[in-house]
């Protein structure tokens, strides 16, 4: 006989409910596991500091000093880190059987997924507000007026929300957990082909094509264009035209596989 979830309960406030349970969950076990902290504090610092002052005075931007240049670049890339702890964490919560018992309960059953994605937002936005906070220690001068300020943060949460649920979703569809981390490695290089560290402007051509035609290349060019005040042009538009239907699909394939996994 093929295994379901409980009868859930309906209406918006036991969902909601049950999802605060999951979220408040996920958080506590960010904060019990050090790996993932120092993923979500050191890495990203370190990252600035490192490509700060080695690559600093050898880069030519075309205009910015390089720590302007570089902040978007690094926001960029330590919330594409975090997806590996995201993918290994839902890969662990199928593996060990929490899930099973979530089946006893009657509860919103994603609320499991959406625990795992809010918390990872959660941290995201405390790894770019350390990046932005000692990027002020190193001579990050930003000149956003408050308007810009939020387009950024709108820019970056629609990114969050998308790598978050990519990184679900490689975990639902993982074998394991070993498995899942692999595959989230996609998703933590593949910014590295972008102009997060380097104008594409100073690539061969075949390498400029690929990275001014990818994804992450217009976050990394509209967070950069509204904080350092330089010409927006269509990139925040290009950024939502990528980052919104990522979200939409992958929220909605990652839910689907994920019930069908746990009702077989």
């Amino acid at each position: 006989m093929s295994q379901t979830f409980a009868p859930e309960r309906s209406g918006l406030g036991p969902v909601l409910a049950d999802c605060t349970v999951l979220v408040r969950r996920s958080l506590r076990h960010l904060f019990r596991n050090v790996d993932e902290i120092i993923q979500a504090i050191a890495l990203p610092i370190m990252l600035l500091l490192l490509f700060r002052y080695l690559f600093g005075g050898a880069i030519n931007t075309g205009g910015p000093s390089y720590v302007n240049y570089l902040i978007s670049g690094v926001i960029v890339l330590s919330v594409a880190f975090s997806a590996s702890a995201t993918a290994v964490g839902v890969a662990n919560d199928l593996q060990n059987g929490i899930v099973e018992r979530f089946r006893t309960m009657p509860m919103f059953g994603p609320a499991v997924l959406v625990g795992h994605v809010v918390s990872a937002v959660l941290r995201n936005i405390v790894s770019v507000a350390l990046v932005v906070g000692v990027g002020y220690l190193v001579d990050f001068r930003p000149d956003a007026t408050a308007t810009e300020w939020l387009t950024a943060g709108a820019v970056l949460l629609v990114f969050m929300l998308a790598i978050s649920w990519m990184a679900t979703l490689l975990g639902v569809l993982a074998g394991g957990v070993e498995a899942a981390s692999g595959y989230a490695m996609i998703l933590v290089f593949l910014p590295y082909a972008s102009s997060a560290l380097v104008p594409s402007d100073n690539m061969p051509t075949v390498l400029k094509a690929v990275v001014d035609n990818q994804p992450f290349t217009p976050v990394v060019n509209a967070v950069r264009s509204l904080l350092i005040d330089l010409p927006v042009g269509n990139q925040v538009w290009l950024a939502f035209a990528w980052w919104v239907p990522i979200l939409v699909v992958t929220t909605a394939f990652t839910m689907a596989r994920f019930l069908k996994h746990t009702r077989r």
